[in-house]
């Protein structure tokens, strides 16, 4: 399966029930009109963390009712992100959705040795984007966890990212690990791990895939460009992922997809016992409900 849009995805999610969320600093007008939206869409069951008066007066000016119990009391950043993680901890929430909070707050509380939710030994950012130029949705990664990735880490990132396709129903997804040339050079580091990871692939260390590199961008993306270059691919202008070989590669790409080229845009870390939403404080709410929409999708 391959899903080509937003729309597309939420097309497909309309005869699965809606997955318990948690809310973590729910006290924000975009982050409440998306989680509105979503659990008017039957997409999630919210549990919002944060303050009490601020969200029930949010939600009353949206025109929305809650139930007290859905609201649970917390002063500060760093209480919501613990409420919020020991609410997933008791089972109480298959997703937890960033509010009004800087993301390493929350993810402090994720990561806590005795009382965190941190399922990989690598948790990994992948953003995903539906850019008008490209025919389906690209799942970017990592471009806002790790900074520099070595081999090791960058096969977490890599299989976090197969692993998540395959949960929204991609049965082989195809991830390109990007470089700035396709061949190994030894000046290049990121090219003989881009060769060790391709090789790994073909011996199923990732599970069902197919993984290329070193492949440039436009190789990846572009059919007719890899055909007058003479690389020939199953990834070549088909991939689905596109894993950056650092921090800054993979941020850029992003927000240039997101911005310069007109995409949207959803951001998910994966690594946890369940998916987490972290789009920047600043994002919309359509952005947000795009993240959302993505974690409920997973099964």
């Amino acid at each position: 399966m391959v899903i080509s849009s937003f729309p597309d995805l939420k097309a497909m999610l309309h005869t699965l029930p809606p997955k318990p969320a948690v809310v973590a600093a729910a006290h924000d007008a975009h982050t409440l009109q998306a989680v509105f939206a979503a659990r008017r869409d039957g997409l999630i069951r919210p549990i919002l963390v944060g303050h009490r008066e601020d969200i029930l007066s949010i939600a009353g000016s949206l025109g929305e009712e809650l139930d007290p119990d859905q609201v649970i009391d917390a002063e500060d950043d760093a209480s919501c992100a613990g409420r919020s993680v020991a609410l997933i901890q008791e089972g109480r929430g298959n997703i937890l959705i960033k509010g009004m909070l800087q993301t390493g707050t929350l993810l402090k509380a994720v990561v806590h040795k005795e009382s965190g939710i941190r399922a990989s030994k690598v948790m990994s950012h992948v953003a995903i984007l539906d850019v008008p130029s490209y025919h389906k949705l690209l799942y970017v990664t990592d471009g806002g966890m790790v900074v520099a990735p070595d081999l090791e880490q960058k096969r977490h990132i890599l299989k976090n990212a197969v692993d998540f396709c395959r949960f929204l129903g991609y049965d082989r997804p195809k991830a390109a690990t990007l470089c700035a040339v396709e061949t190994v050079n030894p000046s290049m580091p990121e090219t003989r791990d881009a060769a060790v990871l391709k090789e790994e692939a073909e011996h199923g260390d990732f599970g069902p895939c197919v993984v290329e590199g070193p492949i440039s961008l436009d190789l990846a993306t572009d059919a007719q460009a890899a055909q007058a270059k003479g690389y020939h691919s199953p990834v070549a202008g088909d991939a689905d992922i596109l894993l950056a070989p650092s921090i800054a590669a993979g941020n850029l790409l992003g927000k240039s997809l997101y911005g310069l080229a007109g995409g949207e845009m959803a951001g998910v870390v994966l690594g946890a016992a369940v998916p987490i939403t972290v789009n920047s404080r600043g994002a919309t709410a359509q952005e947000k409900y795009w993240s959302i929409l993505i974690c409920a999708a997973m099964n």
